[in-house]
Protein backbone atom coordinates (compact mmCIF):
# COMPACT_ATOMS: atom_id res chain seq x y z
CA UNK A 1 0.00 0.00 0.00
CA UNK A 2 1.44 3.46 -0.92
CA UNK A 3 1.80 5.57 2.12
CA UNK A 4 2.43 8.96 0.70
CA UNK A 5 0.65 11.80 0.99
CA UNK A 6 -1.54 13.86 -1.46
CA UNK A 7 0.49 17.02 -1.05
CA UNK A 8 -1.36 18.16 -4.55
CA UNK A 9 -4.15 18.00 -2.23
CA UNK A 10 -2.87 19.71 1.16
CA UNK A 11 -1.96 22.59 -1.38
CA UNK A 12 -5.17 22.96 -2.80
CA UNK A 13 -6.73 23.04 0.74
CA UNK A 14 -4.22 25.90 1.76
CA UNK A 15 -5.37 27.79 -1.56
CA UNK A 16 -8.58 27.88 -0.73
CA UNK A 17 -8.39 28.74 2.34
CA UNK A 18 -6.03 31.46 0.64
CA UNK A 19 -8.95 32.89 -1.56
CA UNK A 20 -12.02 32.31 1.02
CA UNK A 21 -10.63 34.50 3.55
CA UNK A 22 -9.67 37.88 0.74
CA UNK A 23 -13.41 36.86 -0.32
CA UNK A 24 -14.61 37.46 3.17
CA UNK A 25 -12.48 40.05 4.00
CA UNK A 26 -12.88 41.83 0.88
CA UNK A 27 -16.25 41.33 0.85
CA UNK A 28 -17.19 42.77 4.87
CA UNK A 29 -18.03 46.36 5.59
CA UNK A 30 -16.91 47.85 8.75
CA UNK A 31 -20.18 46.82 9.95
CA UNK A 32 -19.78 43.40 9.17
CA UNK A 33 -16.72 43.43 10.77
CA UNK A 34 -17.82 45.25 14.18
CA UNK A 35 -20.78 42.42 13.93
CA UNK A 36 -21.21 40.01 16.99
CA UNK A 37 -20.29 36.35 15.38
CA UNK A 38 -22.87 32.88 15.81
CA UNK A 39 -21.67 31.14 18.62
CA UNK A 40 -18.97 33.10 19.90
CA UNK A 41 -17.50 36.07 22.08
CA UNK A 42 -15.88 37.70 19.03
CA UNK A 43 -16.87 40.00 16.81
CA UNK A 44 -16.41 38.78 12.85
CA UNK A 45 -12.83 40.81 12.65
CA UNK A 46 -11.78 38.36 15.25
CA UNK A 47 -13.24 35.37 14.74
CA UNK A 48 -11.55 36.21 10.94
CA UNK A 49 -7.80 36.73 13.02
CA UNK A 50 -8.81 33.86 14.84
CA UNK A 51 -8.71 31.90 11.50
CA UNK A 52 -5.40 33.02 10.55
CA UNK A 53 -4.06 32.53 13.30
CA UNK A 54 -4.96 28.66 13.27
CA UNK A 55 -2.35 28.61 10.41
CA UNK A 56 0.15 30.65 11.83
CA UNK A 57 0.55 28.16 14.49
CA UNK A 58 1.02 25.63 12.66
CA UNK A 59 4.87 26.69 12.29
CA UNK A 60 5.47 26.17 16.09
CA UNK A 61 3.05 23.00 16.34
CA UNK A 62 5.72 21.55 13.59
CA UNK A 63 9.00 22.43 15.33
CA UNK A 64 7.16 20.62 18.43
CA UNK A 65 5.86 17.51 16.41
CA UNK A 66 9.98 17.39 15.26
CA UNK A 67 11.10 17.15 18.90
CA UNK A 68 8.38 15.01 20.15
CA UNK A 69 8.33 12.76 17.41
CA UNK A 70 11.29 11.55 17.37
CA UNK A 71 11.06 11.09 21.29
CA UNK A 72 9.56 8.07 23.30
CA UNK A 73 5.69 8.28 22.65
CA UNK A 74 5.50 8.03 26.43
CA UNK A 75 7.29 11.69 26.76
CA UNK A 76 5.21 12.78 24.08
CA UNK A 77 1.88 11.83 25.83
CA UNK A 78 3.17 12.86 28.87
CA UNK A 79 3.76 16.28 27.23
CA UNK A 80 0.10 15.85 25.93
CA UNK A 81 -1.14 15.42 29.14
CA UNK A 82 0.40 18.57 30.65
CA UNK A 83 -1.08 20.80 27.64
CA UNK A 84 -4.43 19.74 28.38
CA UNK A 85 -3.45 20.47 32.38
CA UNK A 86 -3.51 24.08 31.21
CA UNK A 87 -6.56 23.81 29.10
CA UNK A 88 -8.19 26.93 30.94
CA UNK A 89 -5.15 29.87 30.60
CA UNK A 90 -4.73 28.10 26.98
CA UNK A 91 -8.84 28.83 26.46
CA UNK A 92 -7.91 32.62 27.78
CA UNK A 93 -5.06 33.47 25.61
CA UNK A 94 -6.92 31.88 22.93
CA UNK A 95 -10.11 33.72 23.50
CA UNK A 96 -8.00 37.30 24.63
CA UNK A 97 -5.08 37.00 21.23
CA UNK A 98 -7.97 37.79 18.67
CA UNK A 99 -9.30 40.94 20.86
CA UNK A 100 -6.10 42.80 20.17
CA UNK A 101 -4.80 40.99 17.18
CA UNK A 102 -7.48 42.20 14.82
CA UNK A 103 -7.04 45.86 16.17
CA UNK A 104 -3.26 45.71 15.32
CA UNK A 105 -2.87 43.87 11.83
CA UNK A 106 -6.80 45.31 10.71
CA UNK A 107 -7.84 44.19 7.41
CA UNK A 108 -5.04 45.33 5.35
CA UNK A 109 -2.63 43.50 7.77
CA UNK A 110 -4.37 40.53 7.91
CA UNK A 111 -5.08 39.60 4.42
CA UNK A 112 -1.19 40.58 4.30
CA UNK A 113 -0.67 37.78 6.87
CA UNK A 114 -2.59 35.04 5.40
CA UNK A 115 -0.97 35.41 2.31
CA UNK A 116 2.45 35.47 3.97
CA UNK A 117 1.44 32.23 5.71
CA UNK A 118 0.11 30.39 3.25
CA UNK A 119 3.14 30.91 0.80
CA UNK A 120 5.25 29.84 3.82
CA UNK A 121 3.33 26.83 4.28
CA UNK A 122 3.44 25.94 0.79
CA UNK A 123 6.90 26.13 0.34
CA UNK A 124 7.72 23.79 3.98
CA UNK A 125 5.47 21.30 2.73
CA UNK A 126 7.37 21.36 -1.01
CA UNK A 127 10.33 20.91 1.22
CA UNK A 128 9.25 17.89 3.38
CA UNK A 129 10.98 14.56 2.97
CA UNK A 130 8.37 12.33 2.30
CA UNK A 131 8.92 10.30 5.18
CA UNK A 132 8.91 13.64 7.85
CA UNK A 133 5.64 13.65 6.89
CA UNK A 134 4.70 10.41 8.69
CA UNK A 135 6.01 11.50 12.21
CA UNK A 136 3.53 11.49 15.15
CA UNK A 137 3.27 12.67 18.76
CA UNK A 138 0.30 13.14 20.58
CA UNK A 139 -1.46 16.11 21.25
CA UNK A 140 -3.58 17.89 23.51
CA UNK A 141 -7.04 17.15 22.61
CA UNK A 142 -8.81 19.29 25.29
CA UNK A 143 -7.29 22.27 22.96
CA UNK A 144 -8.98 21.89 20.11
CA UNK A 145 -11.92 19.84 18.55
CA UNK A 146 -9.54 18.94 15.59
CA UNK A 147 -6.56 17.83 17.78
CA UNK A 148 -6.62 14.07 17.97
CA UNK A 149 -4.63 11.93 20.44
CA UNK A 150 -1.67 11.32 17.94
CA UNK A 151 -1.32 13.77 14.61
CA UNK A 152 1.40 13.45 11.73
CA UNK A 153 3.12 16.12 10.24
CA UNK A 154 0.86 15.77 7.25
CA UNK A 155 -1.83 15.75 9.41
CA UNK A 156 -0.53 19.46 10.56
CA UNK A 157 -0.73 21.17 7.24
CA UNK A 158 -4.71 19.60 6.99
CA UNK A 159 -5.51 20.77 10.50
CA UNK A 160 -5.73 24.68 10.16
CA UNK A 161 -8.34 23.98 6.82
CA UNK A 162 -10.40 22.18 8.98
CA UNK A 163 -10.38 24.39 12.00
CA UNK A 164 -11.16 27.38 9.32
CA UNK A 165 -13.95 25.79 7.90
CA UNK A 166 -15.62 25.81 11.61
CA UNK A 167 -14.92 29.23 12.23
CA UNK A 168 -16.31 30.03 8.97
CA UNK A 169 -20.17 29.07 9.31
CA UNK A 170 -19.72 31.04 13.16
CA UNK A 171 -19.12 34.50 10.94
CA UNK A 172 -22.24 36.66 10.41
CA UNK A 173 -20.99 38.34 6.87
CA UNK A 174 -23.77 39.83 5.03
CA UNK A 175 -21.38 39.02 1.73
CA UNK A 176 -21.18 35.15 2.88
CA UNK A 177 -23.46 33.55 4.65
CA UNK A 178 -22.29 30.43 6.33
Amino acid sequence: MDESVDRRAIHEQLEYARTTFHRLLDGATEADLRRPTAGTRWTNEQLLFHMLFGYVLIRPLLALLRIFGRLPRRVGRTFARLLDAGTRPFDVVNYLGPLGGAKVLGRRGMGTAFDRVIADLHRRLDAERESDLAVAMHYPTRWDPFFRDVMTVSDLYRYPTRHFDFHRRQLTLTADGP
